[in-house]
């Protein structure tokens, strides 16, 4: 396995703050991620003026205002992406966004990014999944709230229109805001992964970073993640966001776990070789033994340090004569 791409996702979570936006981009690079990620919309041509809020978005906003007030109110203007993305280069980080509409695409690709993401959302969105796919670049596919023929047939309309597998990554996701461990399904990872794209990863939802870590250790080699500056800022994301003290935690984490999982083969590591001989035993002798003396049950034992006979051999060297005179503990050998 590969080096697992960590994106830190500030979606919104800088409240349509350009200065919180280039703060969030510090802190990111600072915590190791790979790619800061933010969200690009004119959310006029994403959300009706009908569309109510989730009961998350409720929950952490009120129900005063509706979707689309409070989208506007969240969002930057297409114009300090280009900003955004050059402040990542200064600070060492790749820049992502996720476009909800195609002026949101284009002004994306006058900047330029090394893979598209798709939200889950879009996941049924023919027009948005052919125009994306036009641009024959890696994509990102998270697939939150869909059924494996839903993102099957995804990944047909991305690869009808110009992409192939091996460019697309397929990510788990529980869209629920935070999403519950037991709503989680890691083991979902696995049916992804036989639709036989590049490789499966996981966009987490969940509090804490212990379900991001656990996604890693069963494969994941994407990891999205938000995060957010303050969790009690007003907003309807940082409740289910980490702050940076846990990204950066989630980054350390996450490369522990990559150098640990080794390959499938067995065997003794370099680190532990030299403990063989302090913590296996070999075949001693319990009592005083004369040459020539029968070798019984009796008058062996078993003990540290394993430099000497195994007891493996403990069936052969029964029965043998002493080839010589043994002190108790003395390591027993036999003739030839």
């Amino acid at each position: 396995m590969g080096k697992t791409i960590i994106i830190a996702e500030a979606g919104v979570n800088h409240n349509g703050s350009i200065e919180i936006a280039r703060e969030m981009i510090r802190v990111a690079a600072s915590a190791g991620a790979d790619y800061i990620k933010f969200q690009t919309a004119i959310p006029e041509l994403v959300i009706s003026r009908f569309a109510p809020k989730a009961e998350y978005q409720k929950a952490t906003t009120g129900d005063a205002d509706s979707q689309l007030e409070m989208c506007k109110a969240i969002h930057l203007p297409l114009s300090d992406y280009q900003e955004l993305s050059r402040l990542c280069k200064d600070e060492g980080i790749g820049f992502l966004s996720t476009p909800f509409d195609f002026p949101s695409i284009e002004c994306l690709e006058s900047i330029g990014m090394d893979f598209w993401k798709i939200p889950s959302g879009e996941i049924t969105n023919l027009p948005y999944l052919r125009r994306i796919a036009n641009i024959k670049q890696p994509v990102i596919l998270s697939t939150g709230m869909s059924q494996l023929h839903e993102v099957q047939e995804a990944v047909e309309i991305l690869c009808s229109n110009g992409l192939s597998k091996e460019q697309i990554t397929l990510l788990h996701c529980t869209t629920q805001y935070p999403t519950n461990p037991c709503d989680v399904n890691l083991r979902a990872m696995e049916s992804l992964r036989q639709i036989g794209c590049k490789a499966v990863g996981y966009s987490d939802h969940t509090e804490g970073i212990e379900i991001s870590l656990a996604a890693v250790a069963l494969g994941a080699q994407v990891i999205e993640k938000h995060f957010t500056l303050d969790k009690t800022l007003p907003g309807p994301d940082h409740k289910a966001s980490i702050v940076p003290n846990e990204l950066a935690s989630l980054v350390e984490g996450i490369r522990k776990i990559e150098v640990s999982l080794g390959s499938r083969i067995k065997q003794a590591a370099d680190g532990e070789k030299a403990n063989i001989a302090i913590a296996r035993r070999s075949i001693v002798a319990a009592c005083h033994i004369s040459k020539g003396e029968m070798l019984t049950e009796n008058n062996l034992e078993v003990k540290r340090p394993g430099t000497g006979l195994s007891p493996l051999l403990w069936d052969v060297v029964i029965g043998t004569s002493a080839c010589r005179d043994f002190e108790p503990d003395e390591l027993i050998e036999l003739d030839n």
